[in-house]
């Protein structure tokens, strides 16, 4: 199934008949210069394997499972740092937002406001989010159906915005244990609104490690592999350098070095999939 909806990020088109495009990066900011870095090697692989990028990492992780965990630089210099990846790298960003006040400071900066999975039915958040007129990604909370989520686009709607992206991101089985249920894709396409996979946070474990999450990292090839042929058009990856010494999400990042790997047999399925629909 076809998004019916593009989506359009300067000369990158999301959904319809145009090529999946990544969203990637460090799960949290750790320093300006490591951003920049990853910006500018994540952008290298994608512009070799013409896959359009678009630059994630987060200037503050609200949802830590301890008090003591590395949450970011926080919103004002984290922004700044995300400007600095825009001006030098010359990709778009996207960031979470956590609250009202966050919309309204960090529109002035992001590309795509994002809806943390937790928060994904706050109301007055998505409004918020919608009527700042940008592209709003929400990713399904792990609680809810995929159907569930045709109310968070209306909310959405709501305020006249169309420019919608749904995440697909693991539902909950059982405690601290993510599933993917690729039934998730087909349904949330009826939104006709393009459908992004979080491939790392879908093997997350929350709270698996006592104080920490944990994650098999080993299974997101696999599972993007599935996602981009059962049809998502961007996919969602936690990159980082040297994922074991990450500050947030080490267990389920995926290695710089894999990346190029991962994306060249995406492109191999996402040509497959062309000959099918032409």
């Amino acid at each position: 199934m076809i998004s019916k909806k593009v989506i359009n990020i300067g000369s990158i088109k999301i959904g319809g008949r145009n090529p999946v495009v990544l969203v990637g990066g460090p799960c949290v900011i750790e320093s300006e210069s490591h951003a920049v870095f990853m910006a500018q090697q994540i952008q290298q692989l994608c512009s070799e394997l013409h896959v359009p990028f678009i630059f994630k990492s987060s200037y503050d992780k609200a949802n830590r499972t301890s008090i003591n965990s590395y949450r970011g630089p926080g919103l004002s210099k984290g922004l700044e740092i995300l400007q600095t990846v825009k001006d030098k790298v010359g990709v778009p960003v996207l960031s979470d937002v956590h609250s009202i006040t966050q919309v309204k400071v960090a529109q002035n900066v992001l590309d795509i406001l994002q809806i943390p999975a937790f928060l994904c039915r706050q109301t007055d958040l998505l409004l918020a989010a919608g009527e700042t007129g940008k592209i709003i990604n929400v990713k399904k909370g792990q609680f809810l159906s995929p159907e569930e989520m045709f109310h968070v686009v209306i909310k959405i709607e709501s305020t006249g915005n169309d420019q919608i992206i749904l995440t697909e991101r693991g539902s909950s089985f059982g405690y601290n244990n993510l599933v993917v249920d690729f039934r998730s894709f087909v349904i949330l396409k009826k939104s006709g609104y393009p459908i992004m996979f979080d491939g790392t946070h879908s093997v997350q474990k929350p709270a698996a490690s006592g104080n920490v999450s944990g994650g098999d990292r080993e299974f997101v090839p696999a599972l993007c592999r599935a996602a981009v042929a059962t049809g998502c058009d961007v996919l969602f990856l936690e990159i980082h350098d040297n994922p074991d010494k990450a500050l947030c999400d080490g267990p389920n990042m995926v290695n710089l070095e894999q990346v190029k790997t991962i994306l060249g047999q995406l492109k191999i399925i996402e040509r497959s999939l062309w000959n099918i629909h032409s």
